[in-house]
């Protein structure tokens, strides 16, 4: 760690009634492979009523790292990184979520990758634990696969979607932030939009492939629903914002939902649909066969596998259904995009 290019490291959480989860978050950073004194945490409340004030206070007295805490009325996320990025000491500022588990050599592998390529911007995968309960991989497994909007993502390696580092898991330079700026304080994508900013300021993006972390994500269905849902309605958002931020294989989903519900709907008034639903029910299945057989041989079990679909169609119908009624709300009918 000789001739590092950056001194100290502000990890930046925002966060809001989530003290389980930042408890159990507390723990990993006392077991990270690296000088307690090159880091700092950063915690963002944005205006918590849960234990979250007492956790940092009990936390702060019998912990090592250096932990700050700082709080705002309830704002969103974006607000929450922006209100880090202004009182963290670092010259490097990295944001995770609450809702994940950090590996021993995470902080290790950024520094090494971004010396070693001299960049201004960082982002990692995410990835799971043995130990996570079936729900928890069934989503991984749909959320990071190729065969799913996984895919739009965009990573190193299979790619198809221009990669924006994502908020769970990235990193900027204190200079590169003095330069853009920071989040849009008011919706759910800002941070797309965000590495939007950082690409076109020309700054040295990489994807850091052995910085992942352990990503809980969401603990039930209805909960995972709401957030692929929020998902597709803000790229359009981000449409809005800069058309380049919208891909053709991001309306994918929606261009499958609208065709399902099309075609649903008219196999009641017209019987030659109904072959088509029949065809489209089988190569459904046929694609939900591959993806257990795949996620089975992934995490050699079966219970993940068993999930998938409830699982799948709950991403790419809550993405797609997210997508077509923010497309009708704001490109046909011109709305304004709600805070």
């Amino acid at each position: 760690m000789e001739n590092n290019t950056y001194a100290l490291f502000s990890v930046i959480i925002p966060t809001y009634n989530r003290a389980d989860e930042l408890f159990e978050l507390f723990a990993t950073f006392e077991t990270l492979n690296f000088p307690k004194d090159r880091f700092e945490v950063v915690v963002a409340d944005d205006g918590s009523t849960d234990s979250t004030a007492q956790l940092i206070k009990e936390t702060q007295q019998k912990n090592k790292f250096t932990l700050r805490y700082f709080t705002q009325q309830k704002k969103g996320p974006g607000a929450a990184r922006n209100l880090g990025m202004e009182k963290a000491a670092g010259d490097f500022f990295i944001f995770i979520d609450s809702d994940v588990l950090l590996p021993k050599d995470w902080l290790k592998h950024i520094l090494e990758a971004l010396n070693r390529e001299r960049a201004d911007s960082f982002g990692g995968p995410d990835t799971f634990l043995k130990s996570f309960p079936p729900l928890l991989k069934a989503i991984n497994y749909s959320m990071t696969s190729f065969i799913t909007t996984g895919g739009l993502r965009g990573k190193k390696g299979k790619k198809l979607a221009k990669y924006y580092p994502r908020s769970f898991n990235m990193g900027l330079s204190r200079k590169l932030w003095e330069k853009i700026g920071g989040f849009h304080p008011r919706f759910y994508g800002e941070d797309i939009e965000f590495s939007h900013r950082i690409i076109n300021a020309g700054a040295k993006v990489i994807f850091i492939e052995q910085a992942f972390l352990y990503h809980k994500r969401r603990t039930n269905l209805r909960k995972f629903y709401s957030q692929v849902f929020k998902m597709g309605s803000a790229r359009i958002f981000l449409y809005k914002i800069d058309k380049t931020m919208l891909e053709p294989l991001h309306t994918l989903p929606a261009l499958v939902t609208f065709v399902v519900l099309l075609v649903l709907f008219g196999a009641l008034l017209w019987t030659p649909l109904r072959w088509l639903l029949g065809g489209g029910l089988i190569l459904g299945i046929l694609v939900l066969l591959f993806s257990m057989v795949d996620c089975f041989l992934k995490y050699k079990e079966i219970r993940p596998a068993l999930l998938l679909p409830f699982v799948i169609p709950a991403q790419v119908f809550g993405y797609g259904l997210g997508f077509i009624s923010n497309f009708i709300r704001r490109v046909v009918f011109g709305l304004e995009q709600k805070n």
